[in-house]
């Protein structure tokens, strides 16, 4: 099972939560309603991959970018940049029968990490950017969140109980699409606007 990587050493998360709709515009490209209370869901940890695949099983992937908390010591430990992959017609099937989504977002290689690094700072102050070959994609952060970090903590505590090398995903913002096969991606994290972490993938 793939671990991550937190501060230069390896660590295996036990689990993964995921916010979904957490930016109005991300919820309007893909025509959903925003959520009456917070979208949460898991990824277990053997979803955790090193390869960006384009494709899984035949079927297109999405990539969804996202600022990622490492919970330590009943907190954020530390913070990276992920990608959440979806089956998109996996999961648009799936919804319209409302049916759970494990198919389309918990199959292995579904969550891609670079690594961690320590933070201690104000969790507002985050924000991320996803380029694909030198363009700029996605670019989001904590003050566009319908629920922003703090928030999400506090409304994961009311029904499930974070640990000590758990992941959060925060959610993704606008400009998701399919995953080009050969292209470059580069993921970067930043507090208060200077640059904390960066990672990069080629697409199989």
């Amino acid at each position: 099972m793939n671990g991550i990587r937190f501060n230069g050493r390896e660590i295996q998360p036990g689990k993964i939560v995921c916010v979904g709709r957490n930016y109005v515009a991300h919820i309007e490209e893909l025509g959903n309603e925003l959520p009456e209370e917070m979208v949460a869901f898991c990824k277990p940890a053997s979803a955790i991959g090193e390869r960006l695949q384009a494709r899984f099983d035949g079927e297109a992937l999405h990539y969804e970018g996202e600022i990622c908390l490492l919970i330590g010591d009943g907190g954020i430990a530390g913070v990276g940049f992920g990608l959440d992959l979806t089956r998109r017609q996996t999961q648009s099937r799936l919804k319209q029968k409302g049916l759970p989504w494990e198919r389309a977002k918990a199959f292995d290689g579904a969550a891609l990490f670079g690594e961690f690094v320590p933070f201690r700072d104000d969790p507002m102050k985050l924000s991320l950017q996803l380029e694909i070959d030198g363009e700029l994609r996605q670019q989001g952060g904590a003050g566009l969140m319908l629920y922003p970090p703090p928030v999400i903590l506090r409304e994961i505590g009311r029904f499930m109980s974070l640990q000590d090398g758990d992941i959060v995903m925060t959610g993704t913002p606008a400009g998701v699409g399919e995953v080009p096969s050969g292209a470059e991606f580069v993921g970067r994290v930043f507090s208060n606007g200077e640059p904390l972490c960066e990672a990069r993938w080629v697409a199989d």
